[in-house]
């Protein structure tokens, strides 16, 4: 099916990025679940799928993530860089008539059989909650940072080249066609679906998990959004350096990744986001290496940059360059 997304004046101005944790939580659940997926992601999923055996809502996450996936699993986020939190205080909010619709759709039950909004939404967000804490908690700060360096990349061919550049590298798929922005469909090519902006814009989604493939919300209640598959993916599973794998059980699994992540000067909330912990975890960390010798910290007003020295370069391998 081919989905036709058309602008207004006002809605091209409203094109926007953003990175949803919920999001690729679904869609790595999907993977998980025996229904999509690429190769590249087998690493991952040899590792994760054991842990979701446990998961008390197996069967619920099973009827809506299986197959089709209804629209109220993706509300379209409200700030570039939203908590998991967020995203699912949005799930929770989602209206009865939109949500009866969508799983009635999805679940292939006639109306008077969908349950109340009420009977499942919390239910739905406590297991999301909880695969994600288990599944992509672990792996998030990896995951985030290709996200938002996708973002980086893309929000630069939007100020040199406008919406026509963007669109065009976005992916093989999508082109920008006179006002409207066509996704090309790959199993019934002919039918074609028309999403209308109304107003309210775009949301770019940069996606790990629904790599290599684009996903367009065909029932948005707002913002029209699509997920495209981030550059970078293929890099994600490979296993650490071994210079890193070596100063892990010295050092410790996070400050040998702190290291790691100091190739380049970082503040501690963008080293913190890159490796998914807190600031204060963060600070502790870089305390500790900064008596060995092994980070340097310079701050300029209220912001301080880390770097790794020249020493901790020398045990990561002897190239300020790796990382």
């Amino acid at each position: 099916m081919a989905v036709e997304i058309r602008f207004t004046a006002a809605s091209v101005a409203k094109v926007r990025f953003a990175v949803s944790p919920l999001g690729e939580t679904v869609l790595a659940l999907r993977i998980l679940l025996g229904s999509a997926g690429h190769a590249v992601h087998q690493p991952w999923v040899r590792s994760a799928r054991p842990l979701l055996a446990g998961e008390r809502e197996l069967p619920l996450l099973r009827a809506l993530i299986a197959g089709a996936l209804p629209s109220f699993l993706f509300p379209v986020p409200e700030e570039r860089l939203p908590s998991m939190a967020a995203e699912l205080d949005l799930l929770r909010a989602t209206e009865e008539a939109f949500f009866r619709r969508e799983y009635g759709a999805v679940v292939r039950v006639p109306d008077e059989e969908v349950p109340d909004s009420t009977a499942v939404l919390p239910r739905l967000a406590a297991a999301l909650h909880r695969c994600h804490e288990l599944l992509i908690a672990p792996q998030w700060g990896r995951i985030r940072a290709l996200l938002e360096a996708d973002v980086g990349r893309r929000a630069l061919t939007l100020v040199d080249g406008g919406v026509h550049a963007l669109f065009a590298e976005l992916h093989q798929d999508v082109a920008w066609d006179g006002g409207q922005l066509v996704v090309h469909g790959r199993r019934t090519p002919q039918t074609v679906c028309t999403v209308d902006t109304g107003g309210h814009g775009l949301v770019l989604l940069p996606s790990v998990f629904n790599w290599p493939n684009v996903g367009v919300d065909k029932s948005p209640v707002a913002a029209a959004s699509i997920r495209y598959p981030a550059v970078g993916v293929g890099l994600l599973w490979e296993p650490p350096p071994q210079a890193l794998t070596g100063l892990a059980p010295v050092l410790g699994q996070t400050r040998a990744a702190v290291l790691d992540a100091l190739a380049e000067p970082l503040t501690t909330g963008a080293l913190a986001g890159r490796l998914g912990i807190t600031a204060s975890a963060v600070s502790q960390h870089l305390g500790a290496l900064r008596g060995a010798g092994l980070v340097s910290t310079r701050r300029t007003g209220r912001t301080a940059l880390h770097l790794r020295t020249e020493r901790a370069n020398h045990l990561m391998g002897g190239s300020a360059g790796k990382g």
